[in-house]
């Protein structure tokens, strides 16, 4: 068992920084030394001595064979893994290189829905084709989770030639499906499973959270080191465990998609962040599920507010988060209750609205506002003077709201989920070989006409929003956060989609991969 308590390239890149020698290699500032008067004024410059290429005793990230080596095999050790990978460009380069490994031209790729737009991107790079289940939908909340075991294996037995399955693990808005029974399944048809687990790298650390997508019997999973513990943005891990991924062509992969000049900085933050949960973890995640309740406990009693909560069969079915699963399920199965989400509507507000209103006049700033939710993420760098803010500035947004308020209407309750979801049976979905319609007989969603990759790489022309409906989106266009594509490369346009966009757009969220940001106009494949 190796020692958890070093932390071997912080150690090596924080002695290279501070030891005397004449600097001529990149980055051009030469160690703080060129840097601009007013970063040093902001940052110091210390931050900026340890700003180092790859000199020889600060290995290679392609070739690791020194401190960085050691470094991802404590992160491996420390997460349960049998391989870990450092990520410098984010959870997304991860996503991109599994899929990548897993998959080639034409291959056939098993995911939900609400995937992360990092998918589409490795689905753009590999040329695999999606095979897109419906994820579950709960009306209550008005939100989309995971998919369910069943949806999973309908699709294997529709699709038996599928070389992957991917799943969401947990969602955006912190809720688990049920890993396990996955898990099973892909193992019983001999393929892997990938989890997108880029919000849930604490799950390791305490055991009344969610289990972990490797200890669920996950073949590969990527986690956001940054999103919920202490790493710097963009500094992320790939882990591999069991024998069922290539690790050599994992390797290859993150060559293609990685940065060249990898940033040490980001890569000692991991180093750091592995170091404190594997010797502190269980203390820290104590703390925070302890804010995390008090601050759900206190924003339920406010009027106009409900709070999103564990599934009713929680008890019955995910113990303590670890168990086995018993056969009953709800839409999910367990809940990462550092993640709160909170719903609005009964103020007669958007999330949108709500957010603008706790952002611009209370400074309280989300993670993420939908329809008709704001969801926060409460993590380790969380005080008790944050909770007593947080619980203030929503007491104080629902004395703000007159009681003569229609609340938002029930007609409006499937709003939060992406209209692809919804559309079964449409008629414009494809026949062509690399097109999947859709029965409404196994939630297995289809407006493919084509894959991403071929999309991306097709001829082109703009279209005016009148026009557009019928062809085939050249881009992959979705509100971000949460990044889950509502159009995407080789799909179908709809009526329902267009209006989705632009209702998020008028309720002033953010669309991102629009070539046209005002929406007039859309890229679709020249026909």
């Amino acid at each position: 068992m190796l020692s958890q308590t070093k932390t071997p390239l912080l150690d090596t890149l924080w002695e290279y920084a501070n030891k005397p020698h004449a600097p001529f290699y990149t980055p051009g500032h030469k160690l703080g030394k060129g840097i601009s008067s007013k970063l040093e004024e902001y940052f110091g410059q210390a931050v900026f001595k340890a700003d180092l290429p790859e000199l020889t005793d600060l290995d290679n990230l392609f070739a690791p064979g020194g401190v960085i080596q050691e470094a991802q095999q404590l992160a491996a050790e420390a997460f349960g893994a049998s391989h870990t990978w450092f990520l410098v460009n984010g959870s997304t380069c991860g996503i991109e290189a599994a899929i990548l490994a897993t998959c080639e031209r034409d291959d056939k790729i098993i995911l939900p829905r609400n995937v992360h737009s990092s998918v589409i991107s490795g689905l753009i790079l590999s040329g695999a084709i999606p095979i897109f289940i419906e994820p579950e939908y709960d009306p209550v909340s008005d939100i989309a989770h995971g998919v369910t075991p069943h949806s999973v294996e309908v699709a294997l037995k529709r699709h038996p030639d599928a070389k992957v399955v991917m799943v969401v693990y947990p969602t955006y808005y912190g809720t688990c499906g049920d890993i396990i029974a996955i898990a099973n399944l892909t193992h019983k048809y001999n393929i892997p499973l990938l989890v997108d687990e880029a919000h849930g790298a604490h799950f390791t650390f305490h055991p009344e959270l969610p289990i972990p997508a490797l200890a669920a019997g996950a073949d590969l999973s990527v986690q956001s080191i940054h999103k919920t513990l202490g790493a710097m943005t963009q500094a992320s891990m790939l882990h591999v465990r069991g024998n069922q991924i290539d690790i050599e062509r994992i390797s290859r992969s993150l060559q293609l998609v990685q940065s060249t000049s990898p940033n040490y900085l980001l890569m000692a933050s991991l180093d750091a962040a592995r170091q404190q949960m594997a010797v502190d973890g269980k203390e820290l995640m104590s703390r925070t599920l302890q804010l995390a309740q008090e601050a759900r406990s206190r924003i339920s009693k406010i009027p106009g507010l409900s709070v999103l909560g564990k599934p009713y069969s929680s008890a019955k079915t995910f113990e303590s988060g670890r168990n086995k699963l018993g056969k009953k399920s709800s839409v999910f199965v367990a809940l990462d209750e550092t993640r709160l989400t909170v719903n609005v509507s009964g103020l007669g507000l958007t999330g949108f609205a709500a957010d603008e209103i706790l952002e611009e006049k209370l400074r309280v700033y989300s993670e993420l506002a939908s329809w008709r939710n704001v969801t926060f993420i409460i993590s380790l760098g969380n005080t008790q003077e944050d909770i007593d803010h947080l619980v203030e500035g929503f007491t104080t947004l629902a004395k703000m709201i007159p009681s003569s308020l229609i609340p938002i209407s029930s007609k409006d309750a499937t709003f939060d989920i992406p209209p692809t979801f919804l559309n079964k049976g449409d008629k414009r979905i494809a026949t062509k070989p690399h097109s999947f319609s859709i029965k409404k007989d196994n939630k297995e969603s289809g407006v493919i006409k084509i894959s991403p990759r071929e999309a991306f790489f097709a001829p082109t022309q703009m279209l005016p929003f009148e026009e557009v409906v019928g062809h085939i989106s050249a881009e992959t266009i979705c509100p971000y956060p949460p990044g889950i594509p509502v159009l995407i490369a080789g799909e179908v346009v709809t009526d329902a989609a267009l209006n989705y966009l632009l209702k998020i757009q008028d309720m002033g969220g953010f669309i991102s991969g629009c070539t046209d940001s005002s929406l007039k106009t859309f890229k679709v494949v020249k026909l």
